[in-house]
């Protein structure tokens, strides 16, 4: 999985293209909402620290960097003068991305502000257990068993996925949690959110989630390179203390998202703003649909900071 995605001629290495969102449609690329409400995030984290002098934004797994350009739009000039936006990905830097976003290949140290990671723990490559042994697989995706669990993955399987060491198919989160907290601990101060594909303890897959995308389609998980090959996240293993998991309806109608369609008397009042309020409910709508992107979870790590969410309660 590693090599497929970011070895030598990799999913999300490999220069030149549309890079992934010709291949996949994400909250990002779905509506401008989506950037505006992660602005409204951060100007509630800038808030909580004090409206520092520098205010880091860190997108980690930035594709080709549109969430920070979105958000760096929807501010407004004085907040975003300050803001520093970082932009954490394996792939070389695109052509025409704004100079402000900064490049990087890890999160910065000692950052303080927003660290978010949208569809990003589903791509750190994990081990697929079934009964008990590793599941290799090969460049044309045939799998055969393999070695016996190591103690560490045995461990994390005993405890996050119920059955996932005796009995079927189980994908190993181990990574995709420390993967995490070398994220989260790269903030002094403020908020961590990953936004992710999920599901908890009491509702594990029986079978799996191990799956491929290309060119707008799912496909099986070949690791060829030519797709993205992903697993649905462990969310509530990623959580540390005082973290907060949210469905990401809950999570964008906390940061005014809103589906409603507008009043119909605004069509005759005011014709053209009622066809773009229509237009954004109906982008509003997608973002928070049942059984679609508003399904994906949230998970907001708070860093010394009060509260995990707006409004929610101190300690």
């Amino acid at each position: 999985m590693d090599a497929a995605l970011y070895g030598p001629g990799g999913f999300y290495v490999r220069p030149g293209g549309p890079g992934p969102a010709g291949h996949f449609r994400t909250s990002v690329h779905a509506s401008a909402l989506y950037a505006g409400a992660v602005a409204r995030l951060l100007r509630w984290v800038d808030a909580e620290l004090g409206h520092p002098q520098g205010l880091d934004l860190v997108d980690v797994g930035a594709g080709r960097g549109e969430l920070l350009a979105g958000v760096l739009a929807a501010l407004e000039p004085e907040t975003a003068a300050r803001v520093r936006p970082y932009a954490v990905e394996r792939a070389e830097r695109p052509e025409g991305l704004d100079p402000r976003i900064r490049w990087v290949g890890a999160p910065p140290e000692g950052a303080a502000g927003l660290l978010f990671a949208n569809e990003w723990l589903d791509n750190v490559p994990l081990e697929i257990a079934e009964d008990g042994r590793y599941v290799l697989v090969a460049p044309d995706g045939t799998e055969s068993p393999g070695g016996p669990l190591d103690g560490a993955d045995r461990a994390w399987l005993e405890r996050w996925w119920p059955g996932g060491t005796r009995t079927g198919r189980a994908e190993i989160g181990r990574a995709r949690d420390e993967a995490w907290a070398g994220a989260v601990a790269s903030l002094e101060r403020g908020l961590a959110v990953a936004v992710d594909y999920g599901h908890t303890r009491d509702a594990r897959p029986p079978y799996g989630t191990l799956t491929g995308f290309r060119a707008g389609r799912e496909v099986p998980p070949v690791p060829d390179g030519g797709r993205d090959v992903t697993a649905h996240v462990a969310l509530d293993s990623c959580a540390g203390p005082g973290a907060v998991l949210l469905t990401q309806r809950e999570a964008l109608s906390g940061l005014g998202v809103s589906g409603s369609r507008p009043a119909p008397a605004l069509a005759s009042a005011d014709p053209v703003a009622y066809v773009r309020a229509l237009a954004a409910a109906g982008e509003a709508a997608e973002l928070t649909a049942r059984g679609g992107l508003g399904d994906f979870l949230w998970l907001c790590q708070p860093v010394g900071i009060r509260a995990a969410w707006p409004g929610a309660a101190a300690g």
